[in-house]
C-alpha cells in the first residue's frame, strides 16, 4: 500500500501504523443530558462550522454505530461525535481548545458535556466554571505540544 497525504480518519481504539495512538486527531463527543438527538446533532453541527474555520486538515462527523436490537432511538452519543484532524500547524490544538471554549461559553443555557482525547489522553469537560474549563484546557494543551499546541 502507497502512503498518502491525505489524514485517514480512525477509529477511537485504533493505532496508526508504528503502533502509536494518533496525536494529530482529538476526539470529540458532545452530549447534553436529556437532549433529543436534533438538538445534539444541531449542536454537533454548529460546533463543526466554527472548527472548520480554523487551521486544521479537517472536521469529520464521526459515524453512528447501528441502533442495538429492540432500542427506541439513535444513540445520542454518536450524533455529537467529531474527529479534527490537526495537520502539522504548530497552534492548530491550542485553536481548536480556544474555539470550543468559546462555544462552550456561549452555551450556558445548555450545559453541554464534552469528552475530548488525543492519543490517549481523555479530558472531560461536565458543568465546570469557565476557570476551570481555561484551567484544564491549558494543562490539556500543553500536554500535547507535539500535537499543534502552542510551542
Amino acid at each position: 500500500m502507497e502512503p498518502t497525504d491525505t489524514p485517514t480518519p480512525r477509529r477511537p481504539d485504533e493505532h496508526d501504523p508504528r503502533g502509536d495512538l494518533v496525536e494529530n486527531e482529538l476526539h470529540i463527543l458532545l452530549t447534553e443530558e436529556d437532549a433529543e438527538a436534533e438538538r445534539v446533532a444541531e449542536l454537533t453541527g454548529c460546533l463543526r462550522e466554527e472548527l472548520l474555520d480554523l487551521d486544521v486538515d479537517d472536521v469529520t462527523t464521526l459515524p453512528g454505530g447501528e441502533a442495538p436490537p429492540g432500542a427506541r432511538a439513535v444513540d445520542v452519543t454518536q450524533i455529537g461525535a467529531l474527529l479534527v484532524t490537526l495537520g502539522s500547524s504548530a497552534t492548530a490544538l491550542n485553536q481548536v481548545m480556544t474555539v470550543i471554549r468559546s462555544w462552550m461559553g456561549r452555551r450556558h443555557d445548555s450545559h453541554p458535556s464534552l469528552h475530548l482525547r488525543v492519543g490517549d489522553d481523555v479530558l472531560e469537560v461536565s458543568e465546570a466554571t469557565d476557570d476551570q474549563v481555561a484551567e484544564a484546557f491549558r494543562i490539556f494543551v500543553e500536554r500535547h505540544s507535539g500535537a499543534g499546541a502552542q510551542p
